[in-house]
């Protein structure tokens, strides 16, 4: 199949916003594309060569096409450099460059599906001495075969910025118009339905698309868990406060939700895979979990999930979610990690027993399953703190127990409730966390954007006053509008007030004089020795600009500590 093919298709989605137009289109191609070329070009609408929970990755970072581009090309890597910091976008800037470059091929062949797929999944098993220089070799042979417009969106493709505007809905919904009856809405509601579900259960639309095709409706609908692959895991909604959640549900639990990573623990005989709910396979970052798993599980087969805390080995205490977030990053020195940073897993539910599928089982009996077949090792595997009460004076005395564990507050679940991979369902789980309030902070640095955000500084670093000086405390890239009309500021009105305010730049970043004030949200504070402040904001986002306060009128370190012991329930 001729790469021309797609090309035409990213070509047409990126110049129309229109989500019906861009499903027909994508639905089309699919329909029309071999059985052979139908996981590729599945991957590739989305900018991938593998699926998202694959271990593989391509491997190479933007930085790296400054030098791809000029071998690729001709022209001096200064000259690409300059462009690129221009236009924002080296896909852009290689279509130019391509289109006028000075190397030609004496034989040139159209590129093809099969061979950009092939090269580009090859960057991931290419390791050790000139393994740079390989990669480089693998990408630059494309655009040098490629047209311009091909060339571009190889080298997106490449550094993993597509920008066509394809979300995963969109996905869905072309593999149900492309191989499933969608006349009537029924029937369309029906056959989205069904490829949702096989993805929830393989979070792959390669393989999704390929059973949609050969199998239709009824073999989307027989798709089912695998031992082994991970799953979209249900998820909490928010509630507004404890005695709204308790009074949602006839039959409540409540457990501890723990300031960690949610971790799904495979088990089939001797082998084993733990994923996180991000999809990512941690199985080698997290040894001393294997052995757990075998002294703590008396089933065969199972998954089973639970939440994976790390903890201080000094002082034997949690640490927060940032802390351990480091082994689940790590890639080498594993045991050492593990000497640093200890983990303790809380289990709280069974989704696969033996051979069978427990989500149509309500939550009281998997519970009791759960149970069954966890033998605790002490401080280091256990069930989740629970208790089951419709009583509001235990469940606070509970939800206080869990913030004075360092913990974030409580999940609240219905016992009646069955499981729903991949959403969250009314009637199913909720959480309860403390109410943060909000920081007025100075923008003290930040980073100019790229593509769309070219020309604008697009990630925002925030400071707080510790005496004369201000440390940064977190960086923000939500709640600043890219256009007019939306509502609130917008990245060019700030870039616009700021610019007078750069002391110093460095290739992308710059330093601010502290002078805006924005009022900040954020889900929690942590500890966090990345910032100079010792603090961070977990998901900040701007809620407005404070022109009525002066520096000055800053939050101090000394405030964000406060906040930060109160939200451990350490302070009444």
């Amino acid at each position: 199949m001729k790469y021309s093919k797609l090309v035409d298709v990213y070509e047409y989605l990126e110049k129309t916003s229109a989500r019906l137009k861009k499903t027909d289109a994508i639905a089309k191609l699919l329909k029309e594309t071999d059985s052979e070329n139908l996981p590729r070009i599945a991957l590739l609408l989305q900018g991938r060569v593998f699926p998202a929970w694959d271990e593989r990755k391509i491997g190479l970072a933007s930085q790296s096409m400054e030098k791809i581009v000029s071998i690729a090309t001709g022209f001096p890597e200064k000259e690409v450099g300059a462009r690129f910091k221009k236009i924002g976008d080296f896909g852009l800037v290689v279509e130019e460059l391509a289109g006028k470059k000075r190397q030609k091929t004496l034989f040139e062949k159209s590129l093809t599906v099969e061979k950009v797929f092939e090269n580009l999944q090859k960057l991931a098993s290419v390791e050790g001495k000139g393994s740079q220089e390989r990669k480089f070799k693998l990408v630059s042979e494309l655009i040098v075969s490629a047209k311009p417009k091909e060339a571009k969106y190889i080298v997106r493709t490449t550094v993993g910025d597509l920008r066509v505007g394809v979300a995963q809905g969109v996905v869905r919904d072309a593999i149900a118009k492309a191989f499933l009856d969608t006349k009537t809405p029924e029937k369309a509601k029906q056959a989205v339905s069904a490829v949702e579900w096989a993805w929830f259960l393989r979070p792959d639309y390669a393989e999704v698309a390929k059973i949609a095709k050969k199998k239709g409706l009824s073999g989307l609908k027989r798709v089912r868990l695998e031992v082994g692959k991970p799953y979209h895991v249900l998820l909490a909604e928010k509630s507004p406060g404890l005695k709204e959640a308790l009074e949602s549900f006839e039959h409540p639990a409540l457990e501890f939700k723990y300031d960690g990573a949610r971790v799904l623990i495979h088990k089939k005989g001797n082998k084993l895979w733990f994923y996180t709910r991000r999809l990512e396979n941690v199985t080698k970052q997290f040894p001393e979990l294997s052995d757990f798993v075998r002294k703590g599980v008396k089933a065969k087969e199972c998954i089973i999930e639970g939440e994976m805390l790390g903890f201080n080995k000094k002082t034997g205490k949690p640490m927060p979610f940032q802390s351990l977030s480091q082994r689940i990053k790590r890639k080498y020195d594993i045991e050492k990690m593990v000497k640093e940073i200890p983990i303790q897993v809380n289990l709280f539910d069974v989704v696969y027993l033996n051979g069978r599928e427990l989500f149509d089982k309500p939550l009281s009996e998997r519970w009791k399953l759960l149970k069954k077949i966890i033998r605790p090792v002490k401080g280091k595997f256990k069930l989740a703190e629970h208790i089951e009460t419709k009583e509001l004076h235990k469940a606070d005395e509970f939800y206080r127990k869990s913030l004075a564990a360092s913990q974030e507050g409580l999940i609240v679940k219905n016992m009646d409730a069955k499981y729903h991979p991949g959403r969250r369902v009314a009637g199913g789980w909720l959480k309860v966390k403390p109410v943060m309030e909000t920081l007025d902070l100075a923008i003290i640095g930040a980073t100019w954007g790229t593509g769309k955000r070219a020309g604008w500084l697009g990630s925002y670093i925030l400071g707080c006053r510790d005496g004369d000086k201000f440390k940064n405390c977190g960086m923000i890239g939500t709640g600043i509008k890219e256009k007019e009309g939306a509502g609130g500021i917008t990245l060019q009105k700030l870039t616009k007030m700021l610019k007078p305010d750069i002391t110093e730049e460095h290739g992308n970043k710059v330093k601010l004089k502290p002078d805006v004030v924005v009022e900040v949200a954020y889900e929690e504070i942590q500890k966090s020795p990345n910032y100079e402040s010792g603090y961070a904001l977990r998901f900040p986002r701007v809620l407005r600009i404070r022109p009525d306060k002066s520096i000055s009128d800053a939050d101090t370190k000394a405030r964000i500590e406060r906040l930060y012991r109160l939200q451990k329930g350490k302070i009444r």
